[in-house]
């Protein structure tokens, strides 16, 4: 009987490949006859694409426009009639060349992937959704697949969330027609409204660089951006999905949105790989009560069912009680070897290793 790994990434430290790499090591030096299967997972964010590329999807690179304007190299997966893009390799927030700039940055880049996905023939996109670094609405995005968005002048408006305040006329007559043979998912974790004090400017405007009076701003744009998309999805749950983009995809591109660890583990195979499993190891750089809330580790604790979990964590701020609710039998962070958080992450892989060698002791020897 195996033990699965199916870590999430350690941010800023490892990925999550790496991370379950560490983990096996340091269970394969205490237990060499216990088989690993290591089974790298994301939520929809940054890594979705490594993860089902280390599945057996194939991927492909391109380069496209980034959040900046600039040209980045970015890759999207494929398998069979299914694409994976993910929004954070073309429009993330590590895109960005210099600092933020919240009021232009712009998701087209994302939607020359998806333009990629569609020459390459795929019938499915799944859309991972995180870590944006853009509040255009997905402005950026549809302008990509063909839409035109035109000031009273008739001007094509530059790109950016703020510069949709000047939006006189949406044309979709160029939009390309192959779209509406698409099968769209989006994959993300994030519930939030398109506007208001839960909206994708007021929650995630200042993680992005907005002040106060740029959230403003782009709320009122956003609003007159919905007035011409559909205002009936600007209170859709995951309509403010990276800032925005999610409320693009759900009013014209038709898409539904469901957890993305959901969705990531069927792309994975997780049902069939947890089959047979004595034990399954997940995890993420922080356990916290973010991660109750729908993130890689929890997604995996609620999809291995009957078999025990446990959890690698750079720091845990979970009550053993949280980690019991969630799923958990126990955590193990780096920070109960190395308190000192730099030399925890710089040092992430080696003590990774050690405490997966402890779990091992604790869990599996005997």
């Amino acid at each position: 009987m195996t033990v699965l790994i199916a870590p999430d990434k350690f941010k800023g430290s490892l990925t999550a490949a790496e991370v379950a790499a560490a983990v096996a090591a340091g269970i394969s030096g205490v237990c060499p006859e216990i088989p690993v299967r290591s089974l790298p997972v994301a939520d929809g964010g940054e890594g979705t694409v490594d993860a089902v590329v280390s599945a057996g999807f194939r991927r492909v690179r391109t380069v496209v426009t980034g959040p900046a304007g600039q040209p980045v190299r970015a890759s999207l997966a494929l398998r069979d009639d299914t694409a994976v893009v993910e929004l954070a390799e073309a429009s993330g927030l590590h895109r960005l060349p210099g600092g933020p700039i919240p009021l232009s940055a712009t998701s087209a880049g994302t939607g020359e992937l998806i333009a990629a996905a569609l020459r390459a023939g795929r019938r499915r996109v799944v859309l991972g959704v995180g870590g944006s670094a853009c509040t255009d609405g997905g402005a950026g995005l549809l302008s990509a697949l063909g839409a035109r968005l035109l000031d009273a002048q008739g001007r094509e408006l530059p790109p950016g969330g703020a510069a949709l305040l000047d939006l006189d006329r949406l044309d979709l007559s160029g939009v390309d027609p192959r779209l509406s043979e698409v099968e769209f998912e989006l994959a993300g974790d994030v519930d939030n409204p398109l506007l208001g004090p839960r909206g994708a400017a007021a929650v995630y405007g200042p993680q992005k660089g907005a002040t106060p009076e740029q959230v403003e701003l782009l709320e009122r744009a956003l609003s007159r951006w919905a007035s011409f998309v559909g205002a009936e999805y600007v209170d859709a749950p995951g309509a403010g999905a990276a800032g925005g983009v999610g409320f693009a995809a759900l009013s014209l591109l038709g898409a539904r949105m469901r957890p993305g660890i959901e969705v990531v583990l069927d792309l994975l195979g997780f049902a069939d790989a947890v089959c047979g499993a004595r034990l399954v190891i997940t995890g993420e750089g922080s356990l916290d009560e973010q991660t109750l809330h729908g993130k890689a580790p929890s997604g995996v604790a609620r999809a291995a069912g009957d078999v025990p979990v446990l959890a690698v964590a750079g720091r845990c701020l979970l009550s053993p009680a949280q980690l019991a609710d969630a799923g958990f039998r126990a955590a193990y962070a780096l920070t109960d070897l190395e308190p000192n958080p730099d030399r925890s992450m710089s040092n992430a892989a080696e003590l990774l290793r050690r405490q997966a060698a402890r779990l091992a002791r604790d869990h599996l020897q005997g």
